[in-house]
């Protein structure tokens, strides 16, 4: 789980948006300058095509800096990764670039060694802006640590602690710990919780973090009394902090807060408007633009056994409602595809069948469900209510993935969780992406799913006929 975050917690782009700006900037300095050296020193902002091609080469690397999270750990970053991570942005700049000028026919328009040299220039300038950046960023973290105490000796104490231990550069700092019994664990023991009053009027505590075990929270409103007679900021680390979602939502009912432990950003009307909206357009053009493999998907599999060429399957989607999810048929028709698993050797599979699934042509229908409102591009793959059942009571917060549409694609499958892997750690990718849910990172895997998940490896493909 803490691999899956960490591969993509850069997706909150919004937070590096210093980087983003120095990195443009760094971008266009390197293209005017290689323009001057390649053109001996004419101004490249009166023609109309290197003005496109200025304004062409920010887009393309703010969209790869979208997709591709290259500001994700930057302050923990050596000097060596940043460089081949600029490396990698430059190359995969190029040829976006040299892809788009193909595309519209203009590549004898502009110049090669231009360029190149904007690439080259662009590392050198990057490199030395991020680098001095950082630096200063290490500085402010440095001279901003934020002294706390922490009241508590139990386990979330304790958890809290080593959490603080494991950051690179925390600007959190603990001055000691409060509680009615040392812990060993844990060092700088301050006293009793009654002792907070005395740190507090000495100015020694920036802020404090009470983290009660269940037996203590009764001493919880005399402890945030305390910390608001002194204007110190006070966080709550509850008890049941592990039933809580990444990002829990407080609604008030009267005078009453009640607390929404697994809010997610799919239960705002504009983000649902949002995905709903993309899912409509993306899939009207992927039908238009798949249509031919579609027909000839159509035509192999009529030919290949008797039987229907749609291979209908009902399967648990949003709000755990049914529905009919549609591929091609790639098996012959036995009479076990409700419950029944697929192997890499099943003898229900036609020749045809293996190679529309090896490379998810067999999914393509399931651009229909999409359209039809049942199934998203992007979202846990659905399953079908036989092992809907099944799972519920094995696996925790199984069910929490039927809170939004089930996808064709999603984040456990372009990370490598397909097929014969484990179902626990498929759960974990699920319910982070609802959490975690953006435009930006639904674009994201689209992106990894057309460069790397298309093909399946088909080890234990899937229930049914999946």
């Amino acid at each position: 789980m803490d691999k899956m975050k960490e591969k993509s917690a850069g997706k909150n782009w919004s937070k590096h948006i210093d980087f983003i700006f120095i990195d443009m900037f760094c971008l266009q300095a390197a293209f005017l300058i290689a323009y001057l050296i390649r053109f001996d020193g004419a101004n490249p902002y009166v023609e109309q095509e290197w003005i496109a091609f200025a304004f062409m080469i920010e887009f393309i690397d703010l969209f790869w800096m979208l997709i591709a999270s290259p500001f994700h750990g930057i302050l923990r970053r050596g000097y060596l990764k940043e460089l081949l991570t600029l490396v990698k942005q430059a190359v995969g700049l190029a040829a976006f670039f040299a892809l788009f000028v193909f595309a519209v026919k203009q590549g004898v328009t502009y110049s090669r060694i231009a360029l190149m040299l904007t690439c080259v220039l662009y590392i050198v300038f990057s490199f030395a802006g991020r680098t001095a950046w950082k630096r200063y960023l290490r500085k402010c973290i440095e001279n901003s640590v934020r002294r706390q105490m922490l009241i508590g000796g139990g386990e979330l104490a304790v958890r809290y602690a080593r959490q603080l231990q494991t950051q690179v550069h925390p600007q959190e700092k603990i001055v000691g710990y409060l509680a009615k019994t040392p812990n060993d664990t844990l060092a700088d023991y301050a006293g009793d919780c009654d002792q907070l009053e005395d740190w507090l009027k000495n100015d020694k505590v920036d802020e404090v973090i009470i983290a009660l075990e269940l037996d203590q929270v009764g001493l919880t409103n005399q402890l945030v009394n305390t910390c608001e007679k002194y204007g110190v900021r006070v966080f709550l680390l509850p008890f049941y902090h592990d039933v809580m979602s990444a990002s829990p939502s407080i609604e008030c009912v009267g005078e009453l807060k009640l607390v929404n432990l697994r809010s997610t950003p799919l239960d705002h009307l504009s983000s649902i408007c949002i995905k709903r909206m993309f899912d409509i357009c993306a899939s009207l053009i992927l039908i238009v633009l798949t249509s031919p493999l579609m027909l000839f998907a159509a035509i192999g599999t009529r030919l290949s056994s008797p039987g229907p060429i749609l291979f209908r399957q009902e399967r648990v989607g949003r709000g755990k409602k049914t529905f009919q999810m549609l591929k091609f048929r790639s098996m012959r028709i036995t009479g076990t595809e409700e419950t029944g698993w697929s192997t890499d050797n099943d003898p229900r599979k036609t020749k045809f069948g293996s190679f529309i699934r090896k490379f998810s042509i067999d999914e393509l229908p399931q651009f229909f469900n999409v359209l039809k409102g049942d199934m998203s591009l992007i979202g846990p793959r659905p399953e079908v209510p036989f092992h809907v059942e099944h799972f519920k009571d094995e696996i925790p917060l199984y069910l929490v993935r039927q809170q939004v549409w089930p996808g064709i694609t999603g984040w456990a499958q372009v990370n490598g969780l397909r097929g014969d892997t484990s179902i626990e750690d498929r759960i974990k990718h699920d319910i982070w992406y609802i959490e975690n849910w953006s435009f930006s990172l639904d674009l994201k895997i689209i992106w990894m799913t057309i460069f790397g998940g298309m093909v399946n490896q088909e080890r234990l493909t899937s229930k049914g006929d999946n």
